[in-house]
């Protein structure tokens, strides 16, 4: 959907609301300076003509973008797109899981090659995914994989907090390596933190199996890349699909790039038609409780400044 639908999306849930759309820096600086509420990618160079801001709903699940010390200090409300990727990248995790599984990808190639040549394969059925991160995304693959006959862990700051999943871990050494040793298939869907950067490393490879298939749809940092490559060339891993890499974008002359064992996409497995539609809901939801309650009311979504 065009940005253009994004606007009629808004209208459509919020009819008794004046929309305006922007399509130039001087139309920006003219509609933000009566806006109460904006939406967008990120309201700097704005901030300056925004007299009456009072909201900004950012389009991207991520914040760490946005000059929130700014926002902060000028009193406006953040709210994230956080959500709007659950359904959408959640396929994509099952669907790798199943590719990998079925070996898909194999049969693909030979295809291709108009090759009838018979290949073993596996099934997910008794396998355990452990989960790396366990918000809207997490939780949604959890959800997903519930009729499908899996064990599931779930990893997450705060264990006691518990999950969708069958059993909660915490990133604690000793619990962690436990889980990765137990590990079919690991999913990472955890935001790119200190605690994260560099979490998948190769002390994590050697603990998981060797029959392990990493999926990572998070962020690149979050795997070291040479400890990927090294388990890759050895045989220490079945295989990755990753939807994010580092470096991103993935050179051309990427060794990744040469595994048929490896399955790379374009950091677009949360592409869908449906993102403007759900990120309406969120801005539309909100607008509907401060009508309630005012600029105070707890919003879905909202920021909290550090």
């Amino acid at each position: 959907m065009p940005i253009d639908g994004y606007a009629d999306a808004i209208r459509e849930r919020l009819p008794n609301h004046e929309v305006r759309l922007a399509r130039s820096p001087r139309e920006e600086r003219e509609y933000v300076r009566d806006a109460e509420v904006v939406t967008g990618l990120s309201p700097e160079g704005l901030l300056d003509h925004a007299e009456a801001l009072e909201l900004f709903q950012c389009l991207y699940a991520g914040t760490e973008h946005l000059p929130l010390d700014a926002l902060d200090d000028r009193g406006v409300t953040v709210t994230s797109a956080a959500g709007v990727h659950g359904p959408n990248i959640a396929e994509w995790v099952i669907g790798m899981m199943l590719t990998f599984a079925r070996r898909l990808h194999t049969g693909f190639r030979r295809a291709d090659r108009r090759e009838w040549r018979h290949f073993q394969a596996d099934e997910i059925y008794g396998s355990t995914v452990t989960i790396v991160g366990l918000g809207n995304i997490g939780t949604a693959v959890a959800e997903r994989l519930g009729g499908f006959g899996v064990d599931t862990i779930g990893v997450r700051y705060t264990p006691s907090k518990g999950g969708p999943t069958d059993e909660v871990v915490g990133f604690e050494d000793e619990e962690f390596h436990d889980a990765l040793a137990r590990t079919d298939y690991l999913v990472i869907a955890c935001p790119l933190t200190e605690t994260t950067e560099g979490l998948i490393d190769a002390t994590a490879f050697e603990t998981l199996p060797p029959t392990a298939t990493l999926v990572n749809i998070a962020r690149g940092p979050i795997v070291d890349t040479d400890a990927l490559l090294s388990e890759l060339q050895t045989g220490g891993i079945s295989g990755a699909a990753l939807d994010v890499t580092d470096p991103e974008p993935l050179p051309e002359d990427h060794p990744l790039w040469t595994f048929e064992n490896v399955l790379i996409t374009p950091h677009n497995s949360g592409h869908t038609p449906a993102y403007y539609e759900r990120v309406a809901d969120i801005l539309a939801d909100n607008l509907d409780r401060i009508e309630e309650r005012g600029f105070e009311a707890d919003l879905r979504n909202q920021v909290i400044p550090e």
